[in-house]
């Protein structure tokens, strides 16, 4: 089962007052921080990210967005800083780190202008490994599910605000829970938390709360993620990717069956 998250990052209790009303009330807030990632003190990315949980989202932001290959490519990662700005340094392999280096120069000078350029399409439309393939979890594993992800949400409990990313093992028990204000976040910590305790992924599924976009497809097959879950709904290149590289991609809705997008149902089945 998953761990309930440290007493410590329990959201803060803030005042307002309803517009009319003026009298003062409470409500916790979820928190954020600032994060600066670096790699051999090679300064790579600044994330907001909820403060809890970073070395998780260090190795999982590494690793699903391609910067390393492996988790044994890390050798270090030190935290530093408090409150609102903090700091996550990575020693990593030297072959690890001369990739960045050469990933980062084919970058540079695309930053003006957001995403341009054949470099920068290449990486918002990477070319990706299929996954072997794997068979459908079981549909009693998926019932009731929305309901023990609630148990699961220890911060979000306190403040709302936050996207969470679950792994279910393959006896149907959620294994681990990650929360983030972000929901890419969400499943990075996710990720990471599964590298460091080398999880074997083709024995369980991934499930995120939020909208299933792209981006976190790809994160899922970077991770050899073979099943991804979504509370809402995929959007279509999602789905295409998804029947693409063998993902099994499943939306739980609120009152109905799962639905499964990927793979797709044979044509001959269709009413």
């Amino acid at each position: 089962m998953a761990k309930p998250a440290a007493q410590s990052h329990i959201a803060s209790a803030y005042t307002y007052a309803e517009l009319g009303d003026g009298r003062a009330q409470h409500a916790a807030l979820a928190e954020e921080c600032a994060l600066a990632i670096s790699y051999n003190d090679l300064s790579q990315a600044v994330m907001m990210v909820s403060p809890h949980h970073l070395e998780d989202f260090a190795v999982g932001f590494s690793l699903g967005n391609d910067l390393i290959q492996s988790i044994d490519d890390i050798y270090d990662i030190q935290l530093r800083g408090l409150g609102d700005s903090r700091e996550a340094r990575l020693q990593v392999s030297s072959r690890a780190f001369w990739a960045l280096k050469q990933q980062r120069r084919q970058m540079a000078g695309t930053s003006g202008c957001g995403l341009c350029g054949v470099d920068a399409l290449e990486q918002a439309l990477p070319a990706l490994t299929a996954l072997p393939g794997a068979a459908l979890p079981p549909l009693e594993h998926l019932t009731g599910l929305r309901e023990r992800i609630g148990e699961q949400q220890q911060l979000a409990r306190h403040s709302g605000a936050l996207h969470a990313a679950l792994f279910i093992d393959a006896s149907g028990e959620i294994r681990l829970c990650r929360e983030d204000i972000g929901r890419h976040n969400a499943l990075d910590k996710l990720i990471g938390a599964i590298a460091r305790e080398r999880i074997d992924t083709r024995s369980g599924f991934a499930l995120v709360t939020s909208r299933c976009s792209l981006e976190l497809l790809h994160k899922a097959v970077r991770a050899g993620i073979d099943t991804l879950v979504s509370l809402s709904a995929p959007t279509a290149l999602t789905v295409d990717w998804a029947r693409r590289h063998r993902l099994n991609l499943i939306h739980l809705p609120h009152h109905s069956t799962p639905r499964v997008y990927s793979p797709a149902p044979d044509e001959e089945e269709r009413p």
